[in-house]
């Protein structure tokens, strides 16, 4: 069945960035690692809808997330190129939890733990995150990483 005003990426998507937009809250589906690998923005969101969104990720090497705390979203994460480290703790001066993570792995961050991902590899780090509930305003791209800390400033 298809749904109007939803798009399928199929075999024939060339992972031009003009394609990735936010597609939510209509029906969607999508090849998420292709989708995930060709996104060279340090943040685009993908989906978003009332209770969930999907954003996709790419931190050059040596970056990172930023240190960060989400009082009411679980996260998701999938890594689908490169390799890093995550750290989550209770208190943002004791990130106890700390694990090496590359292609393939994925990990939950619960909502009010601190946290943090870095990519330790000589190549961009490809991921997408699943936020229950969103996260980011419907249609959020940050091409860097100085913009994502921009529009943060500015929310608050």
């Amino acid at each position: 069945m298809y749904y109007k005003n939803s798009y399928v990426y199929g075999s024939s998507y060339r992972g031009q960035n003009t394609r990735q937009r936010d597609y939510g809250p209509e029906p969607f589906a999508i090849d998420i690692e292709k989708a995930t690998e060709t996104n060279n923005n340090f943040r685009t969101a993908l989906w978003t809808g009332k209770h969930l969104q999907v954003t996709l990720m790419s931190l050059n090497p040596g970056e990172d997330i930023g240190l960060e705390i989400h009082p009411d979203n679980d996260q998701f994460i999938r890594i689908e190129e490169g390799q890093g480290l995550v750290q989550m703790g209770d208190r943002r001066d004791r990130l106890d939890f700390q694990e090496r993570v590359r292609e393939d792995y994925a990990f939950i961050i619960p909502a009010g733990k601190w946290h943090n991902l870095v990519n330790t590899g000589d190549k961009p780090l490809k991921l997408y995150s699943i936020y229950a509930p969103p996260q980011h305003p419907h249609g959020t791209v940050h091409r860097t990483k100085a913009d994502a800390e921009a529009a943060e400033k500015h929310k608050h």
